[in-house]
């Protein structure tokens, strides 16, 4: 579906109007016709976007939801790693608008799955807990919640590690005991566990860190040092 030229000049205008940040929003279908419902954006992050749900649930009043809408300031409008899981998990076609040169694409679903080593990190979409989920899904074929965090919740009095990952079906076991598939809890520069790794055996873990792309890396000196704690899923116990 290619949107109509007034709807290609709402999403330009918006654009414009959060630039540098990134906009976001929704195309309805309205009794027969289209209409863009700009959102706000509620990301920390200056390069993400995270549509304020309570606007996407106005949107969803209206009309049906038919296109998820972002701009890419200063970038070419072509889906990054993140879009494309985020389309995966939206359903929905996406239109991508470049600002301030308004070129745009709208890209569909295409069953893409994000490799577990080499990806970007995006908080909330590819990140340590994310990369903990896809592992187990794809290879062990467990299922794990993917739980809403805010950024840098571990500095807003959470402690997600500790208390979701018994609701996921995880129990504490001996760090000295460690076997592959277990998860091994973390702190960086934080008063709880806010970093997880996956242990793959032989001393090393798959593990994703702020700023870096997902890497296997030896479990030795720091990563040792900060660990805090490991938990082991039921079904392997």
């Amino acid at each position: 579906m290619t949107p109509a030229i007034d709807i290609i000049q709402k999403i330009a205008d918006h654009a414009a109007a959060d630039y540098p940040r990134e906009c976001c929003g929704v195309i309805v279908v309205t009794k027969g016709k289209q209409r863009y419902f700009a959102c706000r954006n509620i990301s920390d992050q200056p390069t993400n976007f995270v549509i304020d749900p309570a606007d996407y649930a106005a949107a969803e009043d209206t009309g049906e939801v038919l296109m998820i809408v972002h701009s890419h300031p200063d970038m070419a409008a072509v889906p990054s790693q993140a879009d494309l899981v985020g389309m995966e998990k939206s359903g929905m076609p996406w239109l991508i608008m470049n600002w301030p040169t308004g070129a745009f694409g709208v890209f569909t679903p295409s069953g893409y799955v994000a490799p577990l080593v080499g990806r970007e990190f995006v908080h909330g979409v590819l990140d340590c807990y994310s990369l903990i989920r896809d592992y187990y899904q794809q290879a062990l074929g467990i299922s794990l919640k993917d739980y809403p965090r805010q950024y840098e919740w571990w500095l807003k009095g959470d402690d997600l590690y500790r208390q979701l990952f018994g609701d996921a079906g995880f129990v504490a076991v001996d760090a000295g005991q460690l076997q592959a598939h277990d998860v091994i809890f973390m702190r960086i520069a934080s008063p709880v566990d806010n970093h997880g790794a996956v242990y793959l055996g032989d001393d090393v873990v798959l593990q994703h860190v702020t700023g870096r792309l997902s890497s296997r890396d030896v479990y030795g000196g720091w990563w040792r040092k900060i660990t805090t704690g490991v938990v082991r899923h039921k079904d392997l116990l």
